[in-house]
């Protein structure tokens, strides 16, 4: 059986992108605020974003290629029952921070709480 973290490694990303844009629109937000947070924390531009789209890259090829945000440390919390900043595998806690700051965007936080920017 798969581990948690195996599933996140091989999951495309490509899969999990609609839901991110139906969640951030149905609270009002836009594709537009969207792009600005996981440029935020992967440092992919537009163009970037929707090459790791069509390539369908899985989460662990996604982050691999991302730039991570040096204050990426900065989210903190709960997600999913789990505390962020106390998972221990390097890239469920990069998918578990994506999914933190698409939360944020969600309820309303304004951007630039979000990318906490010191």
């Amino acid at each position: 059986m798969k581990t948690h973290d195996q599933r996140f490694a091989e999951m495309s990303f490509a899969s999990v992108y609609p839901h991110y844009i139906a969640k951030v629109e149905k609270k009002g937000r836009t594709k537009e605020e969207l792009h600005q947070v996981i440029e935020w924390l992967t440092g992919f531009n537009d163009q970037q974003l929707q090459a790791q789209i069509d390539d369908k890259v899985s989460f662990e090829i996604f982050f691999q290629n991302a730039s991570l945000n040096p204050n990426a440390h900065l989210i903190k919390g709960l997600i999913c029952g789990y505390r962020i900043e106390e998972i221990d595998n390097p890239l469920t806690q990069k998918v578990r921070y994506l999914d933190k700051l698409v939360d944020e965007l969600a309820k309303g936080k304004k951007l630039e709480k979000i990318l906490r920017n010191s």
